[in-house]
């Protein structure tokens, strides 16, 4: 009966051991274009200096251990953009001080499906009547690199929204696959406002606005062109048919 009550006190101690520092709180990523922030809350303890190790576990493959993902870290957060973005993870933070630590907070986290896309850099440009769009990005950054973020998603399109700027005025938009779009049957001296976001059908997933941008149009020179040639040469069979 003696091992027992030294079981339960040994079990004891292990538990007091682990819970003299509380676990971090709140774990939570914040992710945009695949550059990933892990933070958690810290724990309320005035018994000393608290410091916080962060692990990474892939669940693609269950067999796998944790690794440490950093160490020894003062700050309340951790960049885990190193992570693989076709990765599927399990992370989690302890809090530490001295020979003591915490029981670990948890968090899933999958990159690709996790992170938020961000708006496009778009250039508006009147011109002819139409307004003349360019849109670019959003990039993924890894340490001095830059990729755009579509290569990492299979299908990936532009929408672009446009409206006749003041009052009710109906918002159209076109999805493209290309860097540009050219906007025709515009109304002539008429400002339009155009924003543009990113939408990835396979992992349904839509991208942040881009800045409103807004523009005037102007007559189109050619079409106005063709219309005076037309009249123009039409003038000597109008006279013709008087005489």
């Amino acid at each position: 009966m003696a091992a027992a009550p030294r079981c339960a006190l040994y079990s004891c101690l292990l538990l007091c051991v682990s819970g003299i520092v509380p676990k971090p709180q709140n774990p939570r990523i914040i992710s945009v274009n695949l550059h990933s922030i892990l933070r958690w809350d810290a724990p309320r303890f005035h018994k000393g200096n608290i410091s916080y190790t962060v692990q990474s576990k892939s669940i693609n493959f269950p067999g796998d251990m944790y690794e440490n993902v950093s160490t020894n870290l003062r700050l309340t957060e951790c960049d885990v953009s190193s992570l693989s973005a076709y990765g599927d993870y399990v992370l989690q933070v302890r809090a530490e001080s001295e020979n003591n630590h915490s029981d670990w907070a948890t968090i899933r986290f999958k990159p690709m499906d996790d992170t938020v896309i961000g708006p496009p850099d778009v250039k508006v440009k009147s011109e002819s009547g139409s307004l003349h769009v360019d849109f670019l990005g959003p990039f993924a950054e890894h340490e001095h690199d830059k990729w755009p973020l579509k290569q990492y998603y299979g299908s990936w399109n532009y929408r672009i929204l446009y409206w006749k700027k003041g009052g009710n005025t109906k918002v159209t938009h076109i999805d493209t696959k290309h860097n540009s779009e050219i906007l025709s049957q515009l109304e002539p001296w008429t400002i339009y406002c155009i924003q543009v976001q990113a939408v990835v059908p396979e992992w349904n997933k839509v991208g942040e606005l881009s800045e409103e941008l807004c523009e005037q149009t102007t007559h189109n020179v050619f079409e106005q062109a063709s219309q005076w040639f037309a009249v123009f040469c039409s003038a000597p069979t109008r006279r013709a048919s008087f005489l």
